[in-house]
């Protein structure tokens, strides 16, 4: 009978630990000097990008607990107080541990469930990638010769691989994790991966993150990629430059066919594009340089008002000749897909597109390589 008694014992205590939590909770431990009665606020971002609050709970003896139903997991934020500093959370069922000090809440330590151990154990890494990127920019400021600058900036672009390697590969072995839903998100709106590695590791995702609100938008956003990678092919490196006209400063139409040199650079800008202007020295260098050689440009600018577009020629010294119908991503930046700027596409004579958005050295050193 005892054997009896003790295997139902051992049978309830499997299934109980088997079961999926039915809640959340939230134990919260502060240190630090702190009132009680000090407010803590859980939050989340809402439609308009903007936190909105989930529930509000008090600091007592240093501790404060939130409790509630998750149904699925999803990044939440924690405020302590009237403090602008927050804290990053994944809220799911179960027992989440939240230990930090009132003055540095970024900090804090998470644990005590699946979604944010993994996070934070994300956070712990990148972290370490980040210290040393600070660590290089502060030995930049330092350096006294431009042979060490530049080893450095050398430096800070290998680092910045093994940062983007080490984010892929994070989300490639952790399929699980709402984490890696958040990082392809990212992925994806910086499309510094290209839209067919995106989808294998959309793919991949467990079934219960392919359930995330995150995850279903990025369902969407890649019909949308795949959508501007078929349109673009039109403007892709190899393709003939579509051809097009518009009104220059004088009202008078000019076409692309009738500026075309040996080189042609289609620069698209705008007065209000703050890295537009800072490129613009640069190009005009570029252009005093080689336009005797064969190269000329044609700017096409996104400005909505024909004054100031026309102001930023002169205040620059753009000495080339410049379209523009006035519009916000007109129809020319739609006919070469443009939806960020700055952007620039280098032709040969023949009008076929031979790079795109060179800037700085790159963009002398393939200048000069075509003109040679």
């Amino acid at each position: 009978m005892k054997k009896i008694i003790l295997s139902l014992v051992m049978v309830i205590a499997i299934a109980a630990c088997n079961q999926k939590p039915e809640g959340y909770t939230i134990s919260g431990n502060l240190t630090g000097d702190i009132e009680n009665g000090t407010k803590v606020f859980l939050k989340k971002i809402g439609k308009n990008n903007q936190p909105i609050d989930v529930d509000t709970t008090t600091v007592e003896n240093g501790k404060f607990i939130f409790e509630g139903l998750a149904t699925i997991p999803e990044l939440h934020y924690i405020f302590l107080g009237d403090q602008n500093a927050f804290k990053a959370i994944i809220l799911e069922n179960g027992e989440i541990e939240f230990n930090a000090n009132k003055d540095s809440l970024g900090f804090a330590k998470l644990g005590g469930t699946l979604q944010n151990d993994i996070f934070s154990d994300y956070i712990e890494k990148s972290q370490a990638l980040s210290k040393r990127a600070m660590s290089i920019q502060k030995d930049m400021k330092s350096a006294t010769d431009e042979a060490t600058r530049s080893s450095m900036k050398d430096e800070m672009i290998e680092l910045q691989e093994e940062f983007k390697d080490f984010e892929l590969e994070f989300m490639k072995a952790n399929p699980n994790a709402l984490i890696s839903v958040l990082l392809i998100d990212r992925a994806l709106a910086s499309r510094t991966v290209d839209t067919a590695e995106i989808q294998g590791m959309y793919d991949a995702l467990s079934p219960e993150m392919k359930e995330t609100t995150n995850a279903k938008g990025i369902l969407t956003k890649l019909e949308k990629a795949r959508e501007r990678e078929e349109k673009s092919k039109s403007t892709a490196v190899g393709a003939k430059a579509p051809e097009f006209s518009a009104p220059g400063p004088d009202g008078k139409e000019i076409a692309l066919n009738d500026v075309l040199g040996k080189v042609t650079l289609v620069d698209f800008w705008a007065a209000w594009c703050r890295p537009c202007r800072a490129e613009n020295p640069n190009v005009v260098s570029v252009y005093k340089k080689y336009h005797d050689k064969g190269l000329n440009i044609l700017g096409v600018s996104l400005d909505r008002n024909a004054e100031s577009w026309k102001k930023a020629i002169e205040a620059d010294g753009l000495t080339w000749n410049h379209v523009s119908h006035i519009q916000y991503f007109g129809p020319i930046a739609k006919l070469y897909n443009v939806d960020a700027i700055p952007a620039a596409f280098l032709l040969d004579e023949n009008g076929v597109i031979v790079a795109k958005n060179l800037r700085g050295a790159a963009l002398e050193k393939k200048v000069a390589e075509l003109l040679n």
